[in-house]
């Protein structure tokens, strides 16, 4: 008795290949087909790349600010008093003057190891820099440098207030990006508040991160 279909198809199958290997024994190697990607779709002058950082933040509800060095300090200060912070966590290496114009009853809380995640969970803001940020898609990325800190410190806060060094922080594309990024080091990716559609999808805030995105676009020089 033969067996039912799985020898008989393995053997058309087998037939099949054979031909084909036959057809093509003479056949030169195909040439790997050249590719041109384009490493940017946004044009490269600095102040376009600020403008259009600006459009894509706010297109995911992040909040956006503008000022210079000389404002920077004021303009924290500011947003901390808007949003009520009375508690704020600061990475150990951002620099000192950020802070200086916050209003004296707000508990600023270095991460020097003791930021546990429940009492991070009650500190209502944290303030940190970032690593780069990239035009096309309105992304900020940090890498846990100085002023970033560890990741616990911007997943736990609901308000972060991130300062974008313009324009020598801004690229146009994630390939642009990638390159000025230490892949061993914790990167986190951040388009726009944390938010979740995966319940009948209704947009819910703050799921996964803060809930309130603050971006600090700061001219320096």
């Amino acid at each position: 008795m033969t067996s039912p279909s799985q020898p008989a198809a393995a053997s058309s199958r087998d037939r099949i290949l054979a031909r084909i290997r036959a057809a093509v024994a003479g056949a030169p190697e195909a040439p790997e087909p050249e590719r041109r990607y384009l490493d940017r779709h946004a044009p490269n002058e600095p102040a376009a790349l600020v403008d259009l950082l600006h459009e894509n933040l706010a297109d995911y509800r992040a909040v956006v600010h503008r000022t210079d060095a000389a404002g920077l300090a004021g303009l924290i200060g500011r947003l901390l008093s808007d949003h009520g912070a009375r508690s704020v966590a600061v990475p150990p290496g951002l620099p000192g003057g950020w802070l200086s114009g916050t209003a004296a009853d707000v508990e600023i809380l270095p991460d020097d190891g003791t930021l546990t995640p429940h009492r991070l969970d009650g500190t209502a803001a944290v303030v940190t820099g970032c690593a780069v940020a990239v035009a096309e898609t309105g992304t900020i990325v940090l890498d846990g440098g100085p002023a970033q800190g560890r990741r616990a410190l911007t997943l736990v806060p609901d308000l972060h207030v991130c300062v974008v060094r313009v324009p020598e922080q801004v690229v146009a594309s994630v390939p642009l990006a990638l390159p000025r990024l230490d892949p061993t080091r914790p990167l986190t990716w951040i388009s726009g508040p944390s938010a979740t559609s995966d319940i009948e999808l209704d947009r819910v805030e703050g799921v996964h991160g803060p809930r309130r995105l603050e971006v600090v676009l700061v001219a320096e020089g």
